[in-house]
């Protein structure tokens, strides 16, 4: 008569330290694989993790793995997106670190289990190997160029708005060096004035009150191929700060005031912009005039102009922003906002000569050259002494006929070679003996005239 199979009980090793945060065997852990780095080296609450894992039942029966998948998987730290033994285990790791850990169902799935798949009130064994992890990345384009990451958790849900009054206190490091530690308070959107980089701003800005955080910024986010003299911070560096959110003040949002304070607002705003566009700080001085575009853009839904016997103030507020943004975003080399924002403005009053020449900058620098001719024609009806229009609309005429020489020899080329193919066919040949090599672009000087200013 065959033996019948007693089904296994997995149990953790001798070595199996308890993790747990109420020490209750909750959660333990086996070391098999030692990670790198030092003892703190290990992920924080927030933290995006990479791993992969094997999982399976105290039985021994395999329910997931991402290598199966050949697919590694990750999730940030802390913030419930998977069970709580992964939340609380894999934040104990450094990179390279594998492990194995037995979960019990108060930290995993819990009574009810997950059907069909895991059982009521199951243990569950991952085996798991961290191959990386770092902070949120805040920036647009996702590319690491400001990493943040949360030490110490602050209270409660607001965090600090452009123009908001900070008080904070910063440890920075670079190339292993520190090189700022001071506490101090400051305006955010004006913190080059006291030598905070721009993106040490932008990471301020998702912080709590009492929030320790760890931002690291590359250099272009820091302060970039210049350096910063004042703090002998040589150029190119990445920078790494400890930073405390110690207290702040929320400025005042466009909806919260009346028609003649938001006026007022702009005028501050447009006065700050230009400091920093005199000091080539362009990206700075964009979020400036973009303020004054936010304070004074009527909504679509007011029935009736809000702005009354402001009105005349907020249409020349209004304007001198969005040409002064379009200049910003010419020095940027952000040509279609820059074409956008001008657009804006010649909607608004179409005889403003610096409208269209910016647009027609902005047209140029993206090849437009037809529309670009158009804008420096329009410029000069304008302004017909203007040099720099002059100069730029023979450069369109010399990029137009090109491009039109570039064509017919294309096509003159094409046509040409299908007569051929034609009396080839007429006479009963075949292929074709030739080929013909179209000639590339030709190159058209973009310098540019800077004889405008914002």
């Amino acid at each position: 008569m065959p033996v019948k199979e007693v089904p296994k009980d997995i149990k953790p090793g001798p070595k199996a330290v308890d993790i747990s945060p109420a020490q209750d065997g909750g959660i333990m852990k086996e070391l098999k694989v030692e990670g790198k780095g030092a003892d703190e080296d290990v992920p924080w609450k927030g933290d995006k993790v990479l791993v992969h894992y094997t999982g399976t039942l105290t039985t021994g029966k395999k329910f997931d793995s991402s290598k199966d998948r050949n697919e590694k998987f990750s999730f940030n730290i802390g913030k419930g997106e998977v069970i709580k033994g992964w939340d609380i285990g894999v934040a104990t790791m450094k990179v390279g670190e594998e492990a194995v850990f037995h979960i019990k169902s108060d930290y995993g799935y819990g009574a009810a289990g997950s059907p069909p798949t895991i059982p009521p009130a199951a243990t569950l064994i991952f085996e798991v190997k961290l191959y990386d992890f770092h902070g949120e990345d805040l920036t647009m384009e996702q590319d690491k160029g400001i990493m943040k990451r949360v030490k110490t958790e602050g209270k409660g849900f607001e965090k600090p708005n452009d123009g908001s009054n900070v008080q904070i206190e910063i440890k920075g490091v670079c190339d292993g060096a520190v090189f700022d530690e001071r506490s101090l308070n400051f305006e955010i959107g004006d913190g080059a004035s006291s030598n905070i980089p721009e993106g040490l701003e932008s990471a301020i800005q998702k912080m709590k009150k009492g929030e320790i955080s760890q931002v690291i910024l590359k250099s272009d986010h820091g302060f970039g191929k210049e350096g910063n003299t004042a703090l002998k911070v040589p150029g190119d560096y990445s920078l790494c700060y400890e930073i405390t959110l110690t207290n702040f003040e929320k400025a005042k949002e466009a909806h919260q005031l009346d028609a003649k304070e938001k006026v007022e607002h702009a005028k501050i705003f447009k006065e700050k912009g230009t400091v920093f566009f005199k000091n080539s700080k362009f990206q700075q001085a964009a979020a400036k005039y973009q303020k004054i575009v936010d304070f004074l853009s009527l909504d679509e839904e007011d029935q009736v102009n809000p702005f009354g016997e402001n009105e005349e103030q907020r249409n020349e507020l209004l304007r001198a922003g969005r040409l002064n943004l379009a200049m910003c975003y010419i020095k940027l080399g952000r040509w279609m906002e820059a074409r956008d924002t001008c657009t804006k403005v010649i909607e608004d009053k179409g005889d403003i000569a610096k409208a269209w020449f910016r647009r027609g900058e902005a047209h140029f620098s993206l090849k437009d050259y037809v529309n670009a001719k158009v804008d420096y024609d329009q410029t000069l009806k304008l302004e017909p002494e203007n040099k720099a229009a002059k100069n730029k609309l023979v450069l369109c005429q010399q990029a137009v006929k090109a491009e039109k020489e570039r064509e017919k020899k294309m096509f003159g080329n094409i046509f040409e070679r299908m007569n051929r193919m034609e009396e080839r066919e007429k006479f009963g040949m075949k292929g074709d003996s030739e080929v013909t090599e179209l000639e590339p672009d030709k190159e058209v000087s973009t310098e540019k005239e800077n004889t405008v200013e914002a």
